[in-house]
C-alpha cells in the first residue's frame, strides 16, 4: 500500500512498535498506586530528493498512509544536514536473540500485588529503626517491534522485562538515613522480597551516624552501583556523533591508550539475561560485540550508517531508535565494564586508608561531559586498616573521568547494572589511585 502512494520518494521504512506496561506501588500495606498502560505506533521514513524524512503515526490504519507519506516529504524538504542517510538493505545473518520470558507473561497481576506488598511488610520486619518504607514499587513491560523496508528488509522482534525497587527509611534518636534495593530481569521467581529487603534495610541501616571527613585527596573504591552511573553519565564520549561534533575528548584518540590495563569496556548485545539484548539495531543492521575500550585502549567509537560512513568505516551496529516517533541516533546495548576477579571485601582489605564510595548525586548537573570535569555529593564507608571504619555523608568528591580511567588499579568481581531505565549500564567496583574529597 504504501508503495502505491510513495509519489516521489525512493526508497521507504517502516518501524512498528507496539507495548504495554504496569506499574504496582504499594503504602503502608494497601496498592497506593496502579497504572497500565499501552502503546502502538507506526514511524515512516524515506528518501526525497536526497534527504531523509521522517513521519509517525499512533493511528495504524490504511487512513493514516496519506497522511505519513506527506510529512516525511515535508520534513526532507526542510532538512538542512549534508550528513548522507540511507536505507539498509539488511546484513547477510542475524544470531537469535531470546529476549522474551513466555513465563513472564503468565504471572497473575494478583501474585505481582502479593510481592510488591510482602517487600513492604519483610523491610518493617527485620529491624524496629525502620520508621517507614518510603517507596515500594513492582513493574513489568512487554515490547515489540517489526521493521520493513522497500530493499526486502523484514525484522522482528520481542522482549519483556520485569523490576522492582524499595526505599527504607531508618531512625535512630534524631538521625534519619535511607537505603534502596533493586532488581531487574524477565523472571520473577527470582525476585525475592526478604532478600531486596534486606538490602535495603542493611544499607540504611549501615548510613546512621555519618559523618563528614577531612578535606583531601584519598585512594578511593567507586562501588559498582556508583560506578555504573558515572559510566551511564559519560557514556555519550563513546558516541561516533559527538566525536565528530567536536563533543568528545576521545576524538583523534583510536587505538591509543586511554584507561589502566584494568580497564576494558564491553558492549554486548547478545549477553544471556542482558536488558539491551538484541540482534538487530535501529537500523536493521545486526548487531555486534565489540570490545570499546581494551586494556586501557581504545578500540571503536559507537558507529550507525551515518557516522560510519562519514568516517569510511563499518557500522558498529549501535544505530538506536528507541520508539517509532524517534529519529535514529546512537547507543550501546548492554555496555559494561568488563570485571576482575578481586571481591569488594578483598579490594577493602587491600586499602590502608581510604573512601569507599556507594553512592554519586547529582550526576546530570555536577558533570561536564565534554571536559570530564565532575564535582558530585556522595556518601559512603571510610576505610581503615583494610576494614570499613565508619558512614560518610556531606562530602564532595572531585575529578576527572579521563584522568580517572587512567588511575584505575583494580576492578571488582562484583558486576551489577544499574536501576530501571539505565538497566542496560553495568560496572564492578573500581579502585582509584586518588581522588579529591570535600568535607570538613
Amino acid at each position: 500500500m504504501l508503495k502505491e502512494k510513495n509519489k516521489g520518494i525512493n526508497d521507504m521504512e517502516v518501524f512498528y512498535s507496539a507495548g504495554s506496561s504496569l506499574s504496582l506501588k504499594v503504602f503502608q500495606k494497601e496498592l497506593d498506586g496502579y497504572s497500565l498502560s499501552e502503546s502502538e505506533g507506526l514511524g515512516l521514513r524515506g528518501m526525497y530528493n536526497g534527504k531523509m524524512g521522517y513521519s509517525y503515526t499512533e493511528k495504524v490504519d490504511e487512513t493514516s498512509i496519506d497522511l505519513l507519506v506527506k510529512n516525511v516529504k515535508e520534513n526532507a524538504t526542510v532538512i538542512d544536514s549534508d550528513d548522507e542517510e540511507y536505507i539498509f538493505e539488511g546484513s547477510k545473518e542475524y544470531k537469535k536473540v531470546d529476549t522474551f520470558n513466555p513465563k513472564l507473561e503468565e504471572v497473575k497481576e494478583a501474585a505481582k500485588i502479593k510481592f510488591v506488598k510482602q517487600l513492604e511488610e519483610e523491610a518493617f520486619k527485620i529491624d524496629n529503626r525502620i520508621q517507614s518504607v518510603e517507596t515500594c514499587v513492582y513493574g513489568d513491560g512487554y515490547g515489540e517491534t517489526i521493521m520493513s523496508n522497500t530493499k526486502g528488509l523484514y525484522l522482528h522482534d520481542k522482549s519483556n522485562i520485569a523490576y522492582t525497587y524499595v526505599v527504607v527509611v531508618a531512625k535512630e534518636n534524631e538521625d534519619i538515613k535511607t537505603g534502596m534495593a533493586y532488581r531487574t530481569g524477565n523472571d520473577f521467581s527470582k525476585f525475592n522480597p526478604k532478600e531486596i529487603a534486606e538490602e535495603a534495610v542493611k544499607e540504611a541501616l549501615s548510613m546512621l551516624g555519618a559523618k563528614s571527613v577531612k578535606s583531601g585527596d584519598y585512594p578511593i573504591i567507586i562501588r559498582n552501583n556508583a560506578a555504573a552511573d558515572l559510566l551511564e553519565a559519560f557514556e555519550g564520549i563513546f558516541s561516533a556523533e559527538n566525536v565528530q561534533k567536536n563533543l568528545s575528548l576521545l576524538k583523534g584518540k583510536l587505538n591509543e591508550q586511554i584507561g589502566s590495563e584494568k580497564f576494558t569496556l564491553v558492549d554486548d548485545p547478545f549477553m544471556e539475561g542482558g536488558l539491551a539484548s538484541r540482534s538487530f539495531d535501529g537500523e536493521g543492521v545486526a548487531s555486534k560485540y565489540k570490545k570499546v575500550v581494551d586494556k586501557g585502549v581504545l578500540k571503536t567509537y559507537f558507529h550507525n550508517l551515518k557516522t560510519a560512513k562519514k568516517d569510511g568505516v563499518e557500522t558498529t551496529g549501535n544505530a538506536s531508535k528507541s520508539s517509532y516517533k524517534s529519529s535514529v541516533g546512537i547507543a550501546p546495548s548492554n555496555f559494561y565494564v568488563e570485571k576482575g576477579e578481586k571481591t569488594l571485601e578483598e579490594i577493602i582489605s587491600s586499602m590502608d586508608k581510604g573512601i569507599l564510595i556507594t553512592e554519586l548525586q547529582g550526576l546530570h548537573s555536577g558533570l561536564n561531559s565534554v571536559s570530564g570535569d565532575f564535582s558530585l555529593a556522595a556518601l559512603g564507608y571510610e576505610i581503615k586498616d583494610g576494614k570499613i571504619s565508619k558512614p560518610v555523608e556531606q562530602i564532595t568528591v572531585a575529578g576527572n573521568y579521563f584522568e580517572l580511567l587512567k588511575n584505575i588499579e583494580e576492578t571488582g568481581s562484583d558486576l551489577k547494572f544499574g536501576l530501571p531505565g539505565e538497566a542496560y549500564i553495568g560496572s564492578p567496583s573500581l579502585k582509584i589511585k586518588k581522588l579529591a574529597i570535600a568535607g570538613e
